[in-house]
């Protein structure tokens, strides 16, 4: 029987990953419960892709464990909704909002086509990103913030319990991204959202804590408060983070 806790979405456990000998995280320990909410920090290089790759299965650690829900990744692929950074198409091919969203339900698909429910639960996602009037409308003619929330109603009618965005809001402009935290309140009580981006000040506002990754992963809780910035190891200020917070190799402290 597992020792898995019900409520924990992610248990990583003494986890290390090298790149041809170079070291890129390493002995990461990390919980995310169920409905959590956790923003992924960190310099270029310092290994935040490498983690969310390992988390979804793309990669395997050489040393630790990964358990989702109690799985191993590859078991777990339905529990992942994922929105990239850039969502690669050809702007002439004929794809439909709707058609983008159903792709969120191959991993369903029965007898090779898609059901009554598979076309059900791509409607309600479009409804929960208040898309539906563009059902039918070319993937290409939408906005860029459009665009993202389309491919987020496309990862939540895969019905994961876990949604991945890798920086969602570096495409998008200011509006587009208070619409984007915006849906994201709305849909939190529903699945773990873990988020990796460059950019703390919306996003502090929204997430319980922020995971900074830099070789080693270590967890601050994040304030809504405004004040002095916090120097830590990765070389650079992070804002919005708990001041009273000192970032170092062995862990994090009480300033």
């Amino acid at each position: 029987m597992s020792n898995q806790q019900p409520n924990l979405a992610v248990k990583i456990r003494n986890l290390s990953y090298r790149y041809n000998q170079l070291s890129v995280l390493t002995d990461v320990n990390l919980d995310i419960k169920a409905e959590d909410t956790l923003c992924i920090v960190g310099p270029n290089g310092g290994g935040k892709t490498t983690l969310v790759k390992l988390i979804i299965g793309l990669l395997s650690p050489n040393n630790g464990t990964i358990k989702i829900f109690g799985k191993k990744p590859r078991q777990a692929a339905l529990e992942f909704g994922y929105v990239p950074q850039h969502a690669y198409y050809d702007p002439h091919f004929p794809v439909t909002v709707k058609e983008v969203v159903c792709m969120g339900r191959i991993g369903h698909l029965k007898n090779g086509r898609f059901s009554r429910q598979d076309k059900e639960k791509t409607m309600a996602a479009l409804l929960d990103v208040n898309l539906e009037e563009k059902v039918n409308r070319p993937f290409s003619a939408l906005s860029g913030g459009q665009r993202q929330r389309v491919l987020i109603a496309r990862a939540l009618a895969s019905e994961g319990r876990i949604l991945i965005l890798d920086e969602p809001t570096a495409n998008i402009d200011h509006e587009s991204e208070e619409s984007f935290y915006d849906l994201l309140s709305k849909i939190k009580h529903r699945m773990s959202i873990l988020m990796v981006t460059h950019e703390v000040g919306f996003a502090s506002t929204f997430f319980e804590r922020i995971a900074c990754v830099n070789n080693f992963v270590i967890i601050h809780p994040t304030s809504q408060l405004t004040g002095e910035l916090i120097q830590n190891m990765y070389g650079g200020d992070l804002q919005m983070i708990r001041h009273d917070h000192v970032c170092s190799n062995e862990g994090h402290s009480i300033g």
